[in-house]
């Protein structure tokens, strides 16, 4: 997806804009006159009735002409009763991540807890239950063998249940939750912190990288920009593949990049122009991806030494970027420079990114492992990891 589609009115769409309540409400009543409407046919069916053409104006009452309260079924909602959630594999701000089994399938399920008990105000929650849907309503669409693949979701569903050693307990009733195929690789990062010390041969870092690109590239090519592209929020297959997961801020990009302002992202690997509060558009995931290339090289943490403001300081004004060792291969070194320049324009297109690293000649081994030696080389070791 070119720039230039911008600038010739292609119609981008900024999800936090929409106004989900109206939407949701139009939904539920067309899904209540539906779902009525079917069961009025079956009933009418099974006796043979041929007044199945009813009209459609009493479609949304009984048979004693009052209104049925119908629960919502949206595309995405999974049947609780199929769910089995296990033992916590992860924790977070507003709930954890579980093992599960969905209809016989191994899942990971996010449960959110919001603190509705009184502990937080209706406005918050208000805001985070929109989020919640919007996060659903972008996965739920998307299709790709480097992204997650999204099983479904439930908005506040009581029929919840968690294994523990001590039998099932119960959830609240406004639980909610996200369930998606279970990745038993673990994280990017978790995988880059193992292999910190002998760090990986240059094909499992092409490998790696070309994952990330084109998981990339086929969300920009949605028009979904991600927003926190790091390596914690990269996934493993069992095969060592990667996916992109956490779409708790990703956004369908605006037409107009001044609609897209606020710093939103992971200090570290936040461009200059989100750091800065100014507008941007999904030129930050390639600024961002410009880091996660770095680090799945040197299997290390940028900027180790400095603080949240250092680093915020340094990175706009003195133009700070990780120091890129010795040992790597001008090939790949050009394709981290070129991703995260100061100047979105000058950063390249995800799809231009994959063209790049599919080009890196990797016959030869190079980079941080040399070929005659099976430990990594020393550009780090004076002074920084273990």
């Amino acid at each position: 997806m070119s720039g230039g589609g911008d600038r010739e009115g292609v119609g981008f769409i900024r999800a936090d804009q929409i106004d989900l309540k109206s939407i949701d409400e139009q939904l539920q009543r067309h899904l209540s006159r539906k779902w009525t409407m079917e069961k009025q046919q079956q009933k009418n069916s099974k006796r043979n009735d041929d007044a199945a053409g009813e009209e459609e104006g009493g479609a949304g009452h009984g048979d004693d002409g009052r209104f049925r309260d119908v629960p919502i079924r949206y595309e995405w909602e999974i049947d609780p009763s199929k769910l089995i959630i296990k033992a916590a594999i992860a924790r977070g701000t507003f709930g954890t991540v579980h093992r599960g089994i969905y209809d016989g399938q191994d899942v990971a399920v996010k449960l959110l807890d919001w603190g509705e008990e009184g502990h937080r105000s209706e406005a918050e929650i208000a805001s985070l239950r929109a989020a919640y849907t919007q996060e659903v309503s972008v996965w739920h669409k998307l299709d790709h063998p480097n992204v997650t693949k999204f099983i479904g979701a439930t908005m506040g569903a009581s029929e919840l249940n968690i294994q523990t050693d001590n039998g099932h307990i119960g959830m609240p009733c406004n639980m909610c939750c996200v369930v998606v195929e279970y990745l038993p690789g673990g994280t990017l990062k978790s995988f880059l912190i193992k292999n910190r010390r002998k760090k990986l041969a240059f094909k499992v870092v092409i490998q790696l990288a070309l994952d990330l690109a084109r998981g990339l590239s086929y969300l920009h090519s949605k028009k979904i920009v991600h927003r926190d592209v790091k390596t914690e929020n990269m996934l493993l297959d069992k095969s060592r593949t990667v996916k992109i997961a956490d779409f708790g801020v990703a956004r369908v990009e605006a037409s107009n990049p001044n609609d897209m302002t606020g710093e939103t992202g992971t200090l570290g690997y936040m461009a200059p122009e989100v750091l800065n509060g100014n507008a941007y558009n999904r030129k930050c995931d390639v600024y961002s991806f410009g880091i996660c290339l770095w680090e799945i090289y040197c299997c290390d943490m940028p900027y180790p030494d400095l603080s949240f403001s250092e680093v915020t300081s340094a990175v706009v004004r003195q133009n700070l970027r990780p120091d890129i060792p010795r040992c790597c291969p001008s090939s790949l070194a050009n394709v981290m420079k070129r991703c995260w320049d100061a100047n979105p324009e000058k950063r390249p297109e995800m799809n231009e990114v994959v063209s790049m690293i599919e080009a890196i000649d990797t016959s030869r081994g190079g980079g941080m492992i040399p070929l005659d030696q099976s430990q990594g080389c020393f550009c780090f070791r004076k002074y920084r990891g273990p």
